[in-house]
């Protein structure tokens, strides 16, 4: 027994690191050496601050001696000053922070850790991801700790988490600077692209075809803001085009809808489609072949990638986070919000009077277009200076309510504007203005300014080319047969066409038999 007790080894009473790691913890993800290493070098070569000063923030270090290094590597950066250890430690000592910068001594042994600089950029990249695994993290951590507190609102959690990730992708984003080579060979791509298109549209379609001769459609990356006074029919307008791209061309539209409801968005966009009226769908009064009329014609509109937000008084920093899933999701091309001054600027940039909020949440639609590469249309009110001014009342420039910042952001400014609304029956030459909208646009960053004119229907709440061929004109059926059998119906087609420019009324009306199928 007693050689069987010497044979024994002897039990340590030190842990393994595993068996300690596992008892103590985790330990968050970091490269303390790598960060030695990016700093030392910094301090001797200057292209190593000018291929990492943008990669890294202070707290991209785990080690707080070396944020407090970094920070002032950055405020000597900022002031055009040599960075050396002789500076930065002067920079330390200056700010108070060298002894928690870990001493002289210290900040010179950094300058002994210093890899080839072909490498700066990779080394800074480590720091960076584990950085960001560790802000995902403690993001995580949140979110299982809010998830187990019963007080929170569901949906507040959703939203915080959400935002949190959100937050650390634009944190740590930063978009790489192009070559001439590389942004030459994209212009090409998209010129060539564009004389392949007998119409000559580059950019996303409006449907419009006299509009998008101008603009050669939605240009992405454009902020776009379409104004009018209320009763225009700027609601109108953007439905009509989201319709047109959505359903004559396939791509998908986002609609953000502020002062609707999705529901009553729908039904405009119905009574639009199915040329009932609007009044008509909401009492839900409709004759047999109405309703037919109605199942139709919607197949299409009911099929459309058309997406629809009615979120009231979002913010700018949801509306981003909805846009980029969006995007991702459903691969969205148009974006609208109805309408600008609705938005809400509550993420901290605002914070001051109304004008700077409008300011802030114009400069944010721009910079989120030309993040998702798309074009978005914002609506926006005119002041009452429109009304009070004398002659036809055209908008201009000058009009846009509550900001001059949205003039200075958008790349297309228009204006809806409709005569009739004013009493003005005739034009200068002497055309009949009723039922006619213009599209005035006043600012175009890359084209012409000029007016279009387009048909406005008001009882469909609709936008029509001038010149387009309408549907038939079911409105005054002369024999139905109500079990939609093999017999004929006859109806009576009005031709939108044929109008007397002087009386507006209509002419030439011819009666055809159809047999339903």
């Amino acid at each position: 027994m007693e050689n069987q007790d010497n044979n024994r080894k002897p039990i340590s009473r030190i842990k393994s690191p595993s068996v300690l790691t596992g008892d103590l913890g985790k330990i968050p993800p970091q490269a303390i050496d790598v960060e030695q290493v990016v700093l030392g070098a910094m301090m001797l070569e200057k292209n190593a601050v000018n291929d990492t000063i943008d990669v890294l923030h202070h707290n991209s270090f785990y080690d707080p001696k070396h944020q407090y290094i970094y920070k002032a590597i950055r405020e000597l950066f900022a002031a055009t000053s040599p960075i050396d250890l002789v500076t930065v430690t002067s920079r330390l000592q200056k700010n108070g922070e060298l002894e928690a910068a870990g001493g002289a001594s210290y900040i010179s042994s950094l300058t002994n850790r210093v890899a080839s600089s072909a490498h700066i950029q990779f080394h800074a990249r480590i720091i960076a991801e584990k950085f960001i695994k560790r802000e995902l993290i403690r993001v995580s951590s949140e979110i299982i700790r809010d998830a187990y507190d019963e007080t929170h609102d569901v949906f507040d959690l959703l939203n915080s988490a959400e935002s949190g990730l959100f937050q650390i992708a634009e944190n740590n984003m930063s978009k790489q600077v192009a070559s001439m080579q590389t942004v030459v060979r994209e212009a090409i791509q998209e010129i060539e692209k564009a004389s392949q298109n007998s119409d000559g549209i580059s950019g996303v379609p409006s449907g419009f075809f006299e509009l998008d001769k101008i603009t050669s459609g939605w240009q992405r990356s454009d902020m776009v803001v379409i104004a009018a006074r209320p009763g225009m029919g700027k609601t109108a307008f953007v439905l009509s085009l989201a319709r047109n791209t959505a359903v004559d061309y396939g791509m998908g539209v986002a609609i953000f809808t502020l002062e609707m409801s999705s529901v009553q968005l729908v039904k405009r966009l119905i009574a639009s489609e199915s040329r009932i009226s609007a009044e008509k769908l909401r009492k839900g009064d409709l004759k047999d072949y109405e309703f037919q009329q109605l199942h139709t014609r919607i197949n299409k509109l009911a099929t459309a990638p058309i997406f629809i937000d009615d979120t009231p008084a979002i913010t700018i920093f949801d509306f981003r986070a909805k846009c980029r899933r969006l995007k991702a999701q459903h691969n969205i091309e148009l974006i609208i919000i109805d309408y600008l001054q609705l938005m809400s600027a509550k993420d901290g940039k605002g914070g001051g009077n109304r004008e700077q909020e409008i300011s802030t949440i114009s400069r944010s639609i721009k910079e989120i277009a030309k993040e998702l590469n798309i074009p978005i249309i914002a609506l926006a009110q005119l002041s009452r200076s429109v009304e009070q001014r004398g002659g036809d009342k055209r908008p201009q420039l000058s009009d846009l309510r509550e900001s001059g910042a949205i003039e200075q952001d958008a790349d297309i400014v228009s204006f809806i504007y409709r005569p009739e609304y004013y009493g003005l029956i005739k034009d200068d030459d002497g055309n009949a203005n009723q039922g006619i909208g213009e599209i005035i646009i006043a600012k175009h960053r890359n084209g012409a300014l000029d007016r279009v004119k387009l048909r406005f229907v008001p009882e469909y709440a609709r936008f029509e080319n001038l010149n387009e061929m309408p549907d038939l004109d079911l409105a005054a059926p002369l024999k139905i047969n109500s079990g939609f059998d093999n017999e004929s119906m006859t109806y009576t087609v009005k031709s939108k066409m044929d109008v007397d420019n002087d009386s507006g009324e209509d002419f030439d009306k011819s009666t055809i038999t159809e047999t339903p199928f």
